[in-house]
């Protein structure tokens, strides 16, 4: 039996704001995300979850609680993080846009590779398999893990996935689909 999973991603913090790359910090929505998380609520108002899973980190249980709390359970899972940036957390995008292609196997200084966060998404989809088969999930989460799932279930590389990522055009959705089957 197949997973329909929903990734969402969390609304804009202060950090995005000022161009600064957050990381494994845990970052506070700015008004514009906090509008913008109670409003994805009610964009797929019209869709039913199973459950909702999100990131530990802070940015993205507010954007889950805000926009799904009434209605969901919601759980927090660690192996959503965002990608650790080690040294680069924190500090101007630029430095992470620029040279995510140069940490896919290799780790940031004093963090992880992008192959790391595949590694924590694949334990994940595993997990969803033996626990959710049939269900229809949530996930809320960050950059990071959403290109692990464009390579681990949208048959991609990570300099693929990198370079199709709806970021670099701008083009939210509320809300992208993928399957485990």
């Amino acid at each position: 039996m197949s997973v329909k999973i929903t990734y969402f991603v969390h609304g804009t913090t202060i950090d995005n704001e000022k161009d600064l790359s957050t990381g494994w910090l845990g970052g506070e929505l700015s008004e514009k995300g906090i509008k913008q998380a109670k409003e994805l609520g009610d964009l797929v108002a019209d869709k039913n979850f199973d459950v909702i899973f999100c990131s530990d980190l802070k940015r993205a249980v507010d954007s889950a609680e805000l926009g799904f709390a009434s209605k969901y359970k919601i759980i927090p899972d660690v192996r959503l993080r965002e990608c650790n940036y080690g040294d680069f957390n924190g500090k101007p995008s630029e430095f992470k846009d620029n040279k995510m292609q140069e940490f896919i196997v290799r780790a940031y200084p004093n963090g992880e590779s992008y192959q790391d966060v595949e590694k924590r998404m694949a334990d994940f989809l595993e997990f969803l398999k033996k626990n959710y088969a049939g269900k229809h999930v949530a996930l809320l989460a960050h950059e990071g893990p959403q290109l692990a799932l464009d390579v681990l279930l949208g048959n991609k590389t990570w300099e693929q996935a990198i370079s199709d990522n709806w970021r670099n055009t701008h083009s939210w959705q509320p809300g992208w689909e993928y399957g485990i089957n």
